[in-house]
């Protein structure tokens, strides 16, 4: 075929510049939409491991719910604690033979708890009792010498007027009698002074005897048999200083501290509503025992003593609880009524989040948000509806909070 009659045929095969770029122009934009789309999912990825792991910290609260006629005026926190509360121990230094508790017994005034070893106080009371009967005997002895004198000096008395005995016989019989009668005094002040040895001695054995001084509960059992025990700290070594750790769960009651700028809300004798944190569904009647007549500096509060009307065994020392102090409605300055349904928590709780007032509730450590309607103002507290008393709410949410997040309490 001649060369030339195949040109025709070659320009045909010839792939023209326009159609190729038409040709790979949709691949170059596929490229373009997989890494932009590989891109996103790496974003939602990092975004959900770090949404995952973080952790915000907030202050929570407490939701009370009215209590009957009296509203909550303001809410602090505190924990349980005992008013008769002791760390028994020895009145002496020895080395325990027996402890006779464990932690969680409840133990009756007087019961014993330890016995130390006691040969070197047995010893002594034996030593004591024994000088005891010596000097009584030597007692016995004097007073029949004494008695003796006493009837020859009669006998000499009656003799001197017949002029049978001499002067100097009677004088004689008179300085032995008046001689016995100081000895047999002296003797009995010695027979005093045994008895009070003995009674030592003995209190020095019962002090290896360690007893309850009231009842209560044992809450730490510090030393175990053959350990040494003293009363004194030495510092340093292996003697401990106590045996057990005695509560009197009578005598419970709630430590708050209120803030110093709201301490003119609070008087003695003030109705209030204990919640404990372990128990945020059980409102436990109290009221104000006393205002401790000092403030701490560091924190510019002041300790409120709270007695516990309603004893039980599920309150423990120690454990955290919220303390709302109440004010009868129909005082004066009471405020709106609380409508029915509604729970009072601090005002800085509520949030305004997508036009709608919202708390933050945590539940399972993590943040849920909740929508609520607003109901009155009293002081710094706001009744809502929307949760349920006893609700733990966080107090002023922080911006970057959002629902599902996990947080940390922060103590306050």
């Amino acid at each position: 075929m001649d060369s030339n009659d195949k040109k025709p045929l070659l320009a045909q095969l010839k792939i023209d510049r326009s159609q190729r770029e038409a040709v790979h122009a949709p691949r170059g934009l596929w490229v373009a939409i997989g890494a932009a789309a590989l891109l996103l999912a790496l974003g939602g990825a990092a975004y959900w491991l770090l949404g995952a792991h973080r952790v915000v910290a907030v202050r929570t609260a407490t939701a009370v719910a009215p209590a009957g006629a009296s509203s909550a005026v303001l809410q602090a926190s505190g924990y349980v604690t005992a008013e008769r509360q002791a760390t028994i121990s020895a009145e002496i230094a020895g080395m325990l033979t027996s402890v006779d508790i464990q932690e969680g017994e409840t133990v009756q005034r007087g019961q014993v708890l330890a016995r130390l070893d006691d040969s070197a106080q047995r010893a002594a009371l034996t030593q004591a009792r024994a000088q005891l009967a010596a000097a009584q005997a030597q007692l016995a002895q004097y007073r029949v010498q004494w008695v003796e004198a006493r009837r020859d000096l009669a006998r000499d008395q009656a003799l001197i007027g017949r002029h049978l005995v001499a002067l100097q016989v009677l004088q004689q019989a008179e300085t032995q009698a008046d001689s016995l009668a100081a000895q047999v005094l002296t003797q009995q002040r010695n027979v005093q002074v045994a008895q009070a040895g003995v009674r030592a001695a003995q209190v020095q054995e019962d002090y290896t005897i360690v007893r309850a001084p009231f009842s209560g509960v044992v809450v730490d059992k510090a030393a175990h048999t053959g350990e040494m025990i003293s009363p004194f700290f030495g510092g340093g070594g292996f003697t401990q200083t106590g045996v057990a750790t005695l509560v009197d769960m009578n005598s419970l009651e709630v430590d708050v501290d209120v803030n110093e700028a709201y301490i003119d809300r609070v008087h003695p004798g003030q109705p209030a509503e204990a919640v404990l944190d372990a128990y945020p569904d059980w409102r436990i009647p109290a009221h104000v025992i006393a205002i401790v007549p000092t403030a701490d500096k560091s924190k510019a509060t002041v300790r409120v003593r709270v007695a516990i009307e309603s004893k039980d065994r599920r309150i423990l020392p120690q454990m955290g609880v919220r303390v709302s102090f109440l004010e009868r409605s129909g005082a004066a300055g009471a405020g709106a009524q609380v409508p029915a349904g509604m729970v009072w928590v601090p005002a800085s709780c509520v949030v305004e989040r997508a036009g709608h007032a919202v708390v933050f509730t945590v539940a399972a450590g993590r943040a849920v948000v909740k929508n609520v309607t607003l109901g009155p103002m009293r002081a710094d507290l706001r009744a809502i509806g929307g949760i349920a008393a006893g609700s733990v709410v966080v107090q002023a949410p922080p911006g970057q909070l959002r629902d599902g997040d996990r947080v940390s309490i922060e103590q306050e």
